[in-house]
């Protein structure tokens, strides 16, 4: 028989992994991707791409013959970027228009991506910490798990699984990691605030691991922090970096304010079109070390620690370096 999947989000960098990797690994044979915007790469014949928007009811025939699982990754997750609501709209009203249509569909299996910004601004977080998010972003993530949670308890025999990632990183990712792995290679980087800060990151290629594993696991219900097992602090994740790809570049420490001042001026200089701005300089001086205890206490196999993903990623795309 064959297994269908629908991953909803899943044209961006993640998605297009996880699909492949879901299918690699004999999870399923065919893939949807449900997305606004069609994937960058080609796609083999096993996964296909269709437009949809969660954000309006999602037609029950989209997949024409039945669904085994979904994969909820649609969001909208930039910081800043977006006004409050447009976070409840793709976040909230999404996640209960995929719900409707798993009942529409049938489908008893459910894995929804949510994200450490539930547990809001704090250090050394894991599963059993009480969230409280103090962001729109993360607000809408947490509302999000319920509505995947009543979907979970409206029926027998279903299954959920909600992954909170830290900040994922790796090939076809643009975002902090690989801003600072070019700021290295340009010869300069500088740290905004404490460079002895944790922030928690995951490899994309383990996070897509570790969802298939926990697919695979005899569970109804799960929820677990996708990290890295070990956390290296700001000043270590730079110093692998300069080692492992032999750059040469000047560390600097410099105070927070003076810094987000410097960003807010880069920033309007630019007319608003800078990738620098104020927030996202707090957000690199926020504390995020979250930890994995779930896939621990599961014996996951954690097979990327940083420097590894490094190697792993020039090996793949060695370009970005």
């Amino acid at each position: 028989m064959t297994k269908r999947c629908v991953l909803f989000g899943g044209s961006g960098y993640i998605g297009t992994k996880l699909a492949s990797h879901l299918v690699t690994a004999g999870l399923f044979d065919f893939v949807l991707l449900a997305d606004l915007k069609k994937p960058a790469d080609r796609l083999p014949a096993t996964i296909e791409y269709k437009y949809c928007d969660v954000r309006q009811p999602i037609s029950s025939d989209l997949m024409h013959s039945g669904v085994d699982c979904i994969i909820n990754l649609a969001a909208i997750h930039r910081e800043p970027g977006h006004d409050a609501e447009e976070y409840f709209q793709s976040n909230v009203d999404g996640a209960r228009n995929i719900c409707r249509f798993a009942e529409d569909s049938g489908c008893r299996i459910v894995c929804f991506i949510s994200s450490i910004a539930v547990y809001g601004p704090v250090s050394g977080a894991h599963e059993g910490t009480t969230p409280c998010p103090s962001t729109p972003y993360g607000i809408s993530k947490y509302v999000a798990e319920h509505v995947h949670e009543i979907w979970m308890k409206s029926g027998g025999g279903r299954k959920l699984i909600i992954c909170r990632p830290g900040v994922i990183y790796g090939p076809g990712d643009p975002g902090n990691m690989l801003r600072m792995i070019k700021a290295i290679k340009r010869g300069l980087f500088v740290f905004p605030g404490s460079p002895d800060i944790k922030k928690s990151y995951g490899y994309v290629f383990g996070l897509v691991e570790s969802v298939a594993f926990y697919l695979q696991r005899e569970i109804d219900f799960v929820v677990y922090n996708y990290v890295e097992r070990e956390t290296e602090p700001l000043r270590g994740i730079a110093s692998a970096i300069k080692s492992e790809m032999g750059y040469k570049a000047k560390i600097f420490r410099l105070p927070l304010k003076p810094t987000m001042a410097a960003a807010g001026l880069v920033y309007m200089a630019s007319g608003g079109k800078s990738d620098i701005h104020p927030r996202r300089v707090q957000k690199v001086a926020t504390p995020s070390h979250i930890e994995p205890k779930r896939l621990i206490a599961d014996n996951f196999e954690f097979r990327y620690g940083f420097r590894a993903s490094l190697r792993h990623w020039r090996g793949l795309a060695p370009g970005d370096f």
